[in-house]
């Protein structure tokens, strides 16, 4: 038996695996200015495999994804579309709702900032805030961009246009109401200090020093009266609360902050990871905090920055038109696999470029070559062979141990890279096992075994290891490619698919019979 002794004390004796532990996290919210790209989905994957993965080592996950419906841009959008504001948003997040079934995305909540709970808490936040002097009236003057939804200054465009989109942007000037950020700035830096992982990746955080605390805070327009898409300003209602302290606001009102059951706050907050698109980093890491301080409230425990899927060097955007329908690829190719190569090609935290050919390339590289093949031969001979029955005689040689090693060690390093959300690396760890899996057929040579009756226990060793190399594998893989996962524990016909049951090498039950074989991917002709 192998078995990591420490693991199992540490983590299994006693009351339950990790049953108290909670889990919260979030993706942004979308603005439903149009229906949702790629890019959206990349974002979401990644949550939703971190999720699942927490879900599996036995966490209560709370996993958070919606959208943020309120603006100009949506009330423009709505104007020329012909209908009303709520109308043209509802239909997007239908829309956007069926791409997240269709890639099997497991949400626990769908917030929308229309949500009726959630316009009632930033309602409370907004007055409590003025109230205590955090919120004051003013005027604004400034250079706005209305698909940004951003007020920049003079010196920190790009070009005379909005750094962000590269779009015009123009003079707003308006009565509007202020958050005092600059009241809260030494406050905010002595907390980076001493939560140096706060915020990831340190690129980030450098960029969010260097270009934004150190010349100073300005005091932040968190309300509008040019537009009335928007939540109403309780005391003041020809004020609409403008875009970021009512879209930040859901990770809480999510929870019910604010609300007559808060159960699911005291549960869950802070937020273990916020993860978001290194465009509104700096919202979630400057204004976010500053909003929990003054309402005297946690600050999540991190902010991930992750980069941007391009297309020809490009963001792909909405506002750019290049984002074709993911529902085409996964039409054309299999939810898995967008799934897979979303997580696996791109680096987190750096820009990726996608491209439909590297899509196919990955496809017929890992998930045809190498764990379709894996399984595809080893459950064939086995029928082939002993008619699919499992028995495991332990006839043993050196050339086992290493494959048993690597399997056994997957453990720790793939636990390890997903909390530090390294999603595609602990991907990359688990074909490396199953690559050697593949290389270990070729070195036993199972039908050249099969040719010799006294080889025949020698041979059912090999099999055996091979399908307990596939089983611990594939419980990780439930986490990533969820539909795949179910098709081989399907032919594997095993009720060991515990997250638990990865530690100990040998607990694939003997005396089961094999289903037949599926194919689990087809191999890909690049047009």
């Amino acid at each position: 038996m192998y078995c990591s002794s420490f693991i199992y004390e540490f983590f299994y004796l006693g009351g339950g695996f990790m049953k108290d532990k909670t889990y919260y996290i979030t993706t942004p919210i979308y603005y439903p200015s149009d229906n949702f790209h790629i890019g959206h989905c990349y974002t979401t994957i990644i949550c939703d495999a971190i999720a699942r993965f927490k879900r599996l080592q036995g966490y209560d996950v709370f996993y958070l994804t919606g959208t943020d419906e309120h603006g100009q841009k949506i009330q423009k959008k709505a104007e020329a579309a012909g209908v009303s504001p709520q109308e043209y948003v509802d239909k997007i997040v239908a829309n956007a709702k069926d791409l997240w079934k269709s890639l099997n995305i497991s949400y626990d909540k769908f917030i929308r900032t229309t949500d009726e709970e959630h316009i009632s808490c930033v309602q409370k936040i907004f007055k409590q805030l003025y109230d205590q002097g955090d919120i004051y009236k003013g005027e604004y003057k400034g250079l706005y961009c209305t698909p940004c939804e951003s007020f920049w200054t003079e010196s920190q465009l790009v070009d005379g246009k909005c750094p962000d989109c590269g779009r015009d942007v123009y003079e707003v000037s308006e009565e509007a109401y202020f958050l005092k950020l600059s009241k809260y700035q030494k406050r905010l830096e002595e907390y980076y200090d001493e939560n140096p992982d706060f915020i990831e990746p340190l690129s980030r955080k450098n960029e969010m020093i260097n270009n934004f605390l150190k010349p100073g805070l300005d005091d932040l327009c968190v309300s509008r009266t040019s537009f009335d898409w928007g939540i109403p300003v309780t005391f003041d209602e020809k004020h609409v609360v403008y875009v970021w302290l009512d879209a930040l606001s859901n990770y809480i009102s999510a929870l019910g902050y604010n609300s007559d059951d808060d159960s699911l706050f005291k549960k869950f907050w802070p937020a273990d990871v916020h993860v978001v698109g290194k465009e509104i980093v700096r919202f979630h890491v400057i204004i976010w905090p500053i909003i929990l301080m003054a309402l005297n409230i946690p600050l999540p425990k991190k902010v991930f920055g992750h980069g941007w899927l391009v297309i020809n060097g490009g963001k792909i955007s909405k506002s750019f038109g290049n984002g074709k329908d993911p529902r085409e690829f996964i039409n054309s190719y299999g939810v898995d696999a967008v799934r897979y190569y979303v997580l696996r090609e791109v680096p987190f935290g750096s820009d990726g470029a996608f491209t439909e050919e590297s899509l196919i390339n990955r496809t017929n590289a890992d998930l045809v070559n190498n764990l379709g093949n894996l399984v595809n031969r080893t459950i064939s001979m086995s029928k082939k062979y002993f008619d699919g029955i499992v028995t495991n005689p332990k006839v043993n040689e050196s050339i086992d141990d290493d494959l048993i090693s690597s399997c056994l060690q997957l453990h720790d390093i793939v636990c390890s890279k997903v909390d530090e959300l390294k999603v595609g690396e602990a991907l990359q760890e688990i074909f490396e096992v199953l690559k050697k899996a593949n290389k270990y057929i070729d070195d036993t040579t199972p039908w050249i075994l099969a040719k010799d009756e006294s080889s025949h226990d020698r041979l059912r060793t090999v099999l055996y290891n091979l399908l307990e190399v596939i089983r611990i594998t594939t419980i990780y893989l439930q986490a990533f490619i969820p539909n795949t996962a179910s098709k081989i524990f399907e032919q594997l016909n095993t009720k060991n698919t515990l997250f638990d049951q990865t530690i100990e090498f040998g607990l694939l039950e003997e005396n089961i019979v094999l289903n037949e074989p599926v194919h689990l991917f087809d191999r890909i002709d690049v047009k």
